[in-house]
C-alpha cells in the first residue's frame, strides 16, 4: 500500500508478478499439506469435500445477499461476495503447520478448502468477467 501510494506506476508493474508469485506459494503449500497427509486424504475426501462445498456455498450466498440487503453497487457486492466465499486458507495451513505441527485431519481439510477456493473463485470470476458491472448496472 505504501509503495502504491508513493509510486503507483512501480506498483502497478510489480502487482502481476506479486500476484503470480502468491498463488504459486499458496498452491505450493496446499500441495505440502496434501502430500504429508496423502492416506487420510484418501480415506476421508469424500466427508470433506461435501463440508467445504456447503461451508463455500453458504460463505458465497451470504456475502451476495448481504451486498444485496444493503443495495450496494454491482462491483462492491462482486467483491463481498469473492472476499467472503474464498476464506483465506493459506493463512490456515499456516496456522496449522505452525501451531498444530501439521495435525493430519486438520491440514486435510485446510489443504481441501484451499484447493476448491481456487476451482469456485475462478469459476465465479470468469462467470462474471462474461458480463461487465457496466452492462448490469444499466440493465
Amino acid at each position: 500500500m505504501l509503495i502504491n501510494y508513493k509510486m503507483p506506476e512501480l506498483a502497478l508493474k510489480i502487482a502481476k508478478k506479486l500476484k503470480i508469485v502468491s498463488l504459486v506459494f499458496f498452491i505450493g503449500l496446499v500441495f505440502i499439506a496434501l502430500y504429508n497427509n496423502r492416506i487420510i486424504f484418501m480415506d476421508y475426501i469424500l466427508y470433506v469435500f461435501w463440508i467445504v462445498l456447503a461451508h463455500n456455498l453458504l460463505a458465497f450466498t451470504t456475502g451476495y445477499g448481504i451486498g444485496k440487503l444493503f443495495k450496494l453497487p454491482v462491483d462492491s457486492i462482486r467483491s463481498i461476495t469473492i472476499e467472503t466465499g474464498i476464506q483465506n486458507s493459506g493463512l490456515g495451513l499456516l496456522l496449522i503447520f505452525t501451531f498444530f505441527d501439521g495435525l493430519g485431519g486438520m491440514a486435510l481439510l485446510a489443504a481441501f478448502w484451499g484447493i476448491w477456493h481456487i476451482v469456485s473463485g475462478l469459476i465465479l470470476a470468469t462467470f462474471w468477467n462474461r458480463k461487465s458491472v457496466a452492462k448490469e448496472t444499466i440493465a
